[in-house]
């Protein structure tokens, strides 16, 4: 692998930052701290992508037929970076960029396409993915919604969980069972389905991650025409895998963390503790697990660039980022433990910042694939281990 960026990718790199540091506004920290999910953070990216979009930074790495420009999977990752070390200003409507169109690209009907690409590109929808269940959580195979065909359609029901964004969202990208169509995976079919169709229900679940960010989605006698359907009878699963594989290393958390982990550091500076041995070795460990994920991610990143397919490295990746979370968040709550209550530490920013990151740091090991499930795809795919191994 090349360690270093091409004056391109330097050149793009400051660009995403002057937009930022143009267009975000001074209470954006507070903004963010809401979470993806929120009210306050949903109705800002309404605003925001569509001007990212002017901008030509939404969708830069899109091909040019939809809104994009062609431009290399580096600057897309470039983008996401800087994103999500800003607090992700773009919302749920970084899953559209990243994975959601795409998979509609690659998979959709060109009526599908048509109908939701274009307002993707130009920062104007809002989509869930319906993925989990309380049966089914990070073993989609086993997921029990069933969309029964009736009329030249479906009906489907069942209940979904943990559906991030929903409450808000226009569109489900939504995993249902096909009774008949076979056994196992081969029987999953995915469905487009606008959140207005009625039979859908939503619940929020209170958290501490976010306002808005989870919720409970019941379906009931939902009918949704044939055309809903994406890709053909049977490879829905074949899909699936292709838009996590996009979805798990194209959420760059690491740097989200190593910027939460240097404004604690420059805080302990300023406090005059940063000296101690114990600390700075806390540190240490935290940055370079930040530098492990950002370097495992970037090998998978590496490999999409050059057209190869992903393999457990991308699981592998995942891992990493979620230990580097978490390093980073534990260290704050040692060393730094006012930031972590109201009105704790100074109040401000960094406080808020700091709390945002922690809180996001709580679900990394469950959001975009558990963690336990990653290191198990890790054992079958990259170590060769048999199923109960030790």
């Amino acid at each position: 692998m090349d360690f270093n960026w091409t004056d391109d990718e330097r050149r793009f790199r400051d660009r995403v930052r002057a937009f930022l540091h143009r267009e975000l506004p001074s209470d954006w920290a507070e903004v963010a701290r809401h979470g993806p999910g929120s009210a306050e953070q949903t109705a800002f990216s309404r605003d925001f992508c569509p001007r990212l979009a002017a901008e030509g930074l939404l969708v830069p790495h899109w091909p040019a037929e939809w809104g994009g420009q062609g431009r290399p999977t580096w600057e897309h990752f470039i983008l996401g970076e800087e994103m999500w070390a800003a607090g992700e200003p773009r919302g749920a409507q970084y899953m559209n960029v990243n994975w959601i169109g795409p998979t509609l690209m690659r998979y959709g009907s060109a009526e599908q396409q048509a109908r939701y690409i274009p307002a993707m590109a130009a920062g104007n929808a809002i989509w869930c993915q319906g993925f989990s269940e309380p049966e089914a959580g990070s073993d989609l195979a086993s997921l029990r919604t069933k969309a029964v065909p009736d009329g030249g359609g479906y009906v489907i029901d069942g209940q979904k969980i943990w559906t991030s964004y929903a409450g808000l969202a226009e569109t489900c990208f939504l995993l249902a069972r096909v009774p008949g169509a076979g056994d196992g995976k081969a029987a999953i079919a995915i469905f487009l389905v606008p959140m207005d169709t009625p039979g859908i229900e939503v619940r929020s679940i209170p958290s501490l991650i976010g306002h808005g960010d989870i919720h409970e989605v019941f379906l009931t006698g939902v009918r949704v025409p044939a055309s809903a359907r994406l890709g053909a009878e049977g490879e829905g699963w074949s899909i699936i895998s292709y838009a996590l594989a996009n979805e798990r290393v194209g959420i760059p958390r690491y740097e989200l963390s190593s910027r939460t982990l240097s404004r604690m550091a420059a805080r302990l500076k300023d406090e005059g503790r940063f000296d101690d041995p114990v600390i700075r070795a806390r540190a240490g460990s935290a940055a370079a697990a930040c530098e492990a994920a950002r370097m495992l991610t970037y090998r998978a990143v590496s490999m999409r660039a050059k057209g190869q397919p992903a393999g457990p490295e991308a699981n592998i990746a995942r891992v990493a980022v979620v230990e580097a979370d978490h390093a980073v968040s534990e260290f704050g709550m040692d060393f730094l433990p006012g930031a972590y209550t109201a009105g704790g530490g100074n109040g401000g920013a960094d406080d808020a910042a700091i709390l945002a990151h922690h809180e996001r740091a709580i679900v990394a090991g469950i959001a975009a694939g558990a963690a336990e499930i990653q290191l198990d795809l890790v054992a079958r795919r990259h170590l060769d281990l048999p199923r109960g191994a030790a």
